[in-house]
């Protein structure tokens, strides 16, 4: 007996086409994943960023910094990043371990009871002249403002975030290790220089190092791990 011959189906085709686009988007993610193209691509808007806020701090006169939001290595959160800038001029910590440290337990701080809660002054005399205390939290609070950094709004400088499966770790010269979790700075100051300072990208077993010269701002980016200066 003779098998009737039949063509596929459009039904068929579908499901077809479905398997090889699943398929094809599987080799596509693990292919990036071997190369760190995500990593690479990040890299490299990085250190663009680096250049224009390098510039923008020169031009302006004003200390201008990148602020890293680390997530926790073993959470599943991604990395987020935005520019500042302080109303002037202003200098770092020399130990930027301790202050990264301060910085943290302040953003826990605030977190848990609110940012205003720690300034929450109230008037003896209700309706009177203001009290000691009251004018010396003013005149703190008018040294801080003069030195507190606000977001930095540009289209270029736009707050980002890297792809989920890529990381970032921040070293500069006031520190002995590279942080990898919690917040880090890049500051850049108005004299026309910055801190010598590397930040690694990494995805998967694929590690970018962006090396930051101080004094002109140029940022070299290379494709493997470059170790911590010893000076």
């Amino acid at each position: 007996m003779r098998r009737a011959e039949r063509g596929l189906t459009l039904i068929e085709i579908t499901i077809a086409l479905l398997i090889a686009a699943v398929l094809f988007a599987a080799v596509v993610t693990g292919v990036g994943a071997l190369t760190g193209s995500k990593a690479k691509a990040s890299a490299g808007e990085l250190a663009g960023i680096i250049r224009s806020l390098y510039d923008t701090a020169a031009l302006s006169g004003k200390t201008c910094r990148l602020v890293f939001e680390l997530p926790n290595p073993k959470s599943e959160g991604v990395v987020r990043y935005h520019a500042e800038c302080a109303a002037g001029g202003v200098t770092t910590a020399r130990d930027r371990d301790e202050d990264l440290r301060t910085e943290n337990r302040s953003r826990e701080d605030e977190a848990r009871q609110g940012k205003d809660e720690r300034r929450n002054f109230t008037s003896s005399n209700s309706g009177g002249a203001p009290s000691l205390q009251e004018l010396m939290a003013q005149e703190q609070n008018r040294v801080e403002e003069a030195a507190r950094f606000s977001s930095y709004t540009s289209e270029e400088l736009a707050p980002r975030e890297l792809p989920g499966n890529v990381s970032l770790s921040v070293w500069t010269r006031q520190q002995k290790e590279p942080v990898n979790e919690g917040v880090a700075y890049l500051y850049f100051f108005p004299q026309g220089y910055t801190e010598k300072a590397q930040v690694y990208v990494r995805q998967g077993d694929n590690v970018w190092t962006l090396s930051l010269a101080p004094l002109t701002g140029k940022v070299m980016v290379v494709g493997e791990e470059l170790e911590v200066p010893k000076s």
